[in-house]
């Protein structure tokens, strides 16, 4: 007897640049809920959020860092190789995990401390994933524009951030 699998092909990720921004991540966050519904790991479900986001909207850089020991520590990402550990308060990723609080940035280069993985992202967003109350990872998205980032995006990546936190096992 075949194995039988549910499993999502790329060819099903439905990327429409007609759409405006906010009906972009309505159809996104529909397409996360089914791609991670049936799937209990929560590496493969972490990387395949990650790879539909930068798909849908073509970001530089998007990742989670993982709290180990106190520093967060990289995971699956997209984009160009980066920060393999930060310190907790350090750059915008220690800092919004040590706040557990969603931080934009519209100028990287003008955010005091800001660690500089690539020259290229001008501009930076953040959220944390909790488990039981405590961080437990934070989503970063980089952009190569200045002032990519809005309340739009941070209503809907906290969405995507929620629904990741729904699979942490």
């Amino acid at each position: 007897m075949p194995l039988q699998t549910n499993f999502f092909v790329a060819e099903d990720l439905i990327v429409d640049n007609t759409l405006n921004k906010e009906d972009k991540y309505k159809l996104l966050l529909r397409q996360l809920q089914e791609l991670t519904a049936d799937e209990n790991d929560m590496l493969a479900n972490f990387a395949n959020c990650i790879a539909a986001i930068k798909d849908s909207f073509s970001f530089l850089w998007v990742g989670v860092y993982f709290v180990k020991n106190n520093e967060l520590v990289l995971g699956p990402f997209q984009g160009p190789v980066a920060c393999t550990r930060i310190a907790k308060g350090q750059g915008v990723c220690g800092i919004s995990f040590e706040k557990n609080d969603t931080i934009i940035v519209d100028n990287v280069d003008e955010f005091p401390g800001h660690i500089a993985c690539s020259s290229l992202s001008k501009s930076e967003i953040v959220i944390p994933i909790c488990n039981k109350n405590r961080v437990f990872a934070v989503l970063d998205v980089d952009s190569s524009e200045l002032k990519h980032f809005d309340a739009m995006d941070k209503k809907y990546l906290e969405e995507i951030a929620q629904l990741m936190e729904r699979k942490i096992n």
